[in-house]
């Protein structure tokens, strides 16, 4: 990895011994000093950005930092051999470096209710900086004059509030049986984290997810959101068996068939509350698997003859889901209802046996 020297402002490479290091997280502006700039520096003293850089370095200084990771300037976005290398290791940048700063420039210094502006912040909407707030092992929040709103741990509360992150993740240790871990919670329910947040290029809203899921595959720019982020659910379910990955609900060509992957997170926006599948009640069976063009599932049923003698409830994605098995000629057709009352276009045949 390269990263910037806090005093000379140079950029030196590191592919072993890298030493202690800070990290900068932030919104992109006009302006910003790339890795081509920082090269000369009255190039990169005549950008706009050159402030961010500054103040950055000043800041980290001040607890004896000699070196910075900035996205801006410490990535050479010219060779994609690079960026796609630097993609897929972002999340561990950020959970290695000794404080993360997270600057917000448009948090005024000095508002009152200043805890109440961060939830105004552009920077809780954006893709990438979901990572950039759950990696980290310390982060210390700024406002716009670089002053010191308070950590993450201090504003716990509020971050939760605004992100929909069970505090809990924030706390870092673990009593009272709660969820203390990344890995403690579902797959839907880290999608619906992301579920209202932008990129600005399509594709990165599923590349910015890489490293919460723990999953590594090529950026390909132009290949869409779509389908990047269906190829993102394919990587995941490489290595995860938890089923509430098909826990999200269409917004939109809700009419038409979708099959069972989502295009966007936003879709798993009502997905919070859904708890990781229970591998356990399947046996030695697998949980689901793909061929070339089906998907072989196992769910368990639990018969619900109190309401209608063929209904049945499937309790692992959370909420109610009811479905009703009609026999066809030793199998069954397999209507599925989610929670919210909308009828899902999917249905599945299971074989009786």
């Amino acid at each position: 990895m390269r990263l910037l020297n806090t005093h000379t402002y140079q950029v030196e490479e590191f592919l072993t011994n890298i030493p202690y290091y800070a990290i900068l997280s932030h919104t992109w502006g006009e302006g910003e000093v790339t890795f081509q700039d920082i090269q000369n520096l009255d190039v990169a003293k005549a950008k706009t950005g050159w402030s961010k850089v500054e103040n950055a370095c000043a800041d980290v200084r001040k607890y004896k930092f000699d070196w910075i990771w900035i996205d801006t300037c410490c990535i050479d976005k010219s060779s994609s051999a690079e960026l796609s290398e630097v993609l897929n290791s972002m999340y561990k940048y950020y959970a290695e470096a000794r404080v993360c700063i997270a600057y917000l420039n448009d948090l005024e210094r000095g508002s009152s209710g200043a805890t109440e502006l961060l939830k105004r912040c552009k920077w809780f909407t954006r893709g990438w900086t979901l990572q950039e707030l759950i990696a980290p092992c310390y982060m210390i929040f700024l406002d716009k004059d670089w002053q010191r709103v308070g950590s993450r741990f201090t504003l716990r509360h509020f971050i939760s509030e605004v992100t929909s992150i069970p505090v809990y993740l924030f706390e870092g240790h673990a009593c009272d049986n709660e969820k203390r871990q990344l890995e403690d919670y579902s797959i839907a329910q880290k999608m619906s984290w992301a579920a209202s947040r932008e990129t600005t290029r399509p594709e990165d809203m599923a590349y910015c997810l890489m490293g919460i899921f723990g999953v590594n595959m090529s950026p390909i720019y132009g290949e869409g959101g779509s389908k990047a982020f269906m190829r993102l659910q394919q990587e995941i379910i490489k290595y995860s068996d938890d089923r509430s990955i098909f826990a999200w609900v269409a917004t939109e060509d809700y009419e038409q068939d979708r099959g069972l992957f989502t295009s966007s997170p936003s879709e798993f926006a009502s997905s919070v509350q859904v708890d990781k599948s229970d591998s356990e009640d399947l046996g030695d069976k697998s949980s689901f698997s793909f061929g070339n063009n089906c998907l072989r599932i196992h769910l368990p049923l639990r018969s619900l003859p109190v309401i209608q003698k063929d209904v049945f409830t499937r309790p692992t994605l959370g909420g109610l889901v009811l479905a009703y098995l009609e026999s066809q000629n030793g199998s069954a057709l397999y209507h599925e209802l989610n929670p919210f009352g909308i009828s899902l276009i999917l249905s599945y045949t299971i074989f009786v046996t």
